[in-house]
């Protein structure tokens, strides 16, 4: 006899809650996932306005050929977890690439982001610790402090005098954590002001620039690039290598022995199988790649302004966002699904963010720019959202921004 469903705990009723409330999602079963179009159920092709393949790699063929190459040469998995028998040559080669690209001494590889960021925290921190996190950092980040073990909170977003007010406060070692680019707005942190207030208080900053290494800085070494900070100023620097390097994977950058501490401590690595190498030698070559073709992220950063020049023109509210995540704000949850659904009929897939992952009342369209867009699809994105948002009855308007969470 199966046991009784804990009360407050029944599936029905909350999958029921859930649709009541405009908040029940759908995977969408597509036959090619990344670049400027992909091909859904039934044959239907449409332009993809949200992927994160800033850098539109993700179906470039030299890489596909080196990953086939590297999976006949070296098969399919590594068999085991990086300590025990997986950590293969093309871990370590990427591993060095890696800490070059992002001017660090050493840098460790994750299967994940999710995963970097909850070995990184739960690492450095724990009981009689201080998480503190910007309010809208990405969930994998809210996650590691709330699973560290430390004191954990939150401050207002990019609100730098609320952090150095914690600061003063905090109990134990302090960690700091915040994204680079917030993943749902688009915006950048204001590091500058949040690694002094670290320094003021021996506080140490950690910095998940997923939606930026790649794609900002003079040469796409990220948020920290274009703000002119290195190492001194921000210690730890998490990446993703499954948006503009259109891979799979992480990693943390930071100073030797702190990449060394990490290995020793940081389960998300230790318990788990290491990447194939094959996806490890496809995103050496991709990284190497996105260094030797700057056109990719000069191309991405036109197509930024495009889309923003056409957008505000016809009375779009936009966030206030420069990088490639350009998020048109619609409120309610109902009226950014109905806007999605209307785009698909025009032949546009943009993804409906809802809450939990954007806070009430802040219900967006998330439009992303790639570097395998053409100029007339950018227009024609234009105005069919335009056509989408008044086809159901509200003129484009205004609605508060804000971000909390994760890529959808």
């Amino acid at each position: 006899m199966p046991p009784a469903t804990p009360p407050g705990t029944d599936p029905g009723s909350a999958l029921a809650a859930l649709g009541a409330a405009g908040l029940l999602r759908h995977r969408r079963v597509v036959r090619t996932a990344v670049g400027d179009r992909l091909e859904q159920v039934g044959g239907r092709e449409v332009v993809n306005f949200c992927s994160n393949d800033y850098l539109g790699l993700a179906r470039e063929p030299r890489l596909a050929e080196r990953f086939a190459r590297a999976a006949r040469e070296l098969g399919t998995g590594s068999g085991a977890s990086h300590l025990v028998s997986g950590h293969h040559p093309a871990h370590h080669a990427l591993e060095e690439v890696l800490a070059d690209y992002t001017g660090r001494e050493r840098a460790l590889l994750f299967s994940t982001g999710y995963m970097a960021n909850l070995g990184l925290a739960c690492a450095l921190a724990g009981r009689g610790d201080t998480v503190l996190e910007d309010r809208l950092n990405h969930a994998s980040l809210l996650d590691a402090g709330l699973l560290s073990g430390a004191r954990f909170a939150r401050f207002p977003h990019a609100d730098v005098g609320a952090l150095s007010r914690r600061l003063e406060r905090a109990p134990g070692r302090k960690l700091v954590l915040t994204d680079g680019v917030f993943s749902m707005d688009g915006d950048v942190a204001p590091l500058p002001a949040m690694s002094a207030a670290c320094a003021r208080h021996a506080a140490l900053l950690a910095v998940d620039d997923a939606h930026g290494l790649g794609v900002l800085g003079p040469t796409g070494g990220g948020t920290l690039e274009l703000l002119g900070l290195g190492p001194a100023e921000v210690p730890l620097l998490v990446g993703t290598l499954g948006k503009a390097f259109g891979c799979f994977g992480a990693f943390v950058a930071g100073e030797r022995d702190m990449i060394e501490l990490l290995l020793q401590r940081a389960r998300t690595y230790i318990y788990t199988t290491a990447m194939p190498p094959a996806v490890a030698v496809a995103t050496r070559a991709a990284v190497e790649l996105a260094r030797a073709e700057p056109w990719r992220r000069e191309r991405v950063q036109a197509l930024v302004g495009r889309f923003r020049s056409r957008a505000t023109d016809a009375g779009l509210p936009l966030a206030d966002s420069q990088t490639p995540i350009q998020p048109v704000l619609l409120g309610e949850p109902a009226a950014a699904v109905a806007a999605s659904e209307a785009l698909l009929e025009r032949g546009f897939l943009v993804a409906a963010i809802r809450p939990p992952t954007v806070p009430r009342g802040s219900s967006r369209l998330r439009v992303t720019l790639s570097a395998a867009h053409e100029e007339h699809e950018v227009d024609r994105l234009v105005e069919a959202i335009v056509e989408s948002v008044t086809a159901r009855g509200a003129p484009p308007g205004h609605a508060p921004a804000g971000s909390d969470g994760d890529d959808g």
